[in-house]
């Protein structure tokens, strides 16, 4: 489930949605991110995003109120681990393998046949 690469199976049928909405947003979730790790929630940010609605995180961009194509949720490691939807064997793993928060935003894509967490470079200033 953690990965250090992007799925192959993201480029064709969601990183062109996905990357439509992140250019229009991408400021937003990287100054969310920066707040969660500055208040010392977690260093490990994550934002959920489906087109349906979701359990995990709090809803934190609804598609409809932005015009997007997917609803952004965001949340952080500890609720990963209390869900167990990151085993507890795993946790070094996914440490291990998060990228840089000021460089790349942490999605959890979660579509009805495809769910993988997928890492987007923030735009450069």
């Amino acid at each position: 489930m953690i990965s250090d690469f992007n799925d192959p199976e993201l480029s064709g049928k969601y990183l062109g949605t996905i990357t439509k909405d992140f250019v229009q947003i991408s400021e937003v979730l990287k100054e969310a991110s920066y707040q969660v790790r500055s208040r010392k929630f977690s260093e490990f940010p994550i934002f959920p995003i489906s087109k349906e609605e979701q359990p995990i995180g709090q809803l934190f961009m609804g598609k409809a109120e932005k015009g997007l194509d997917w609803n952004y949720y965001i949340t952080y490691l500890d609720e990963f681990m209390q869900r167990k939807l990151i085993a507890e064997d795993l946790l070094e793993d996914f440490k291990k393998a998060y990228k840089n928060p000021d460089e790349f935003c942490c999605l959890f894509v979660m579509d009805k046949e495809f769910t993988s967490f997928v890492y987007i470079p923030y735009p450069e200033d």
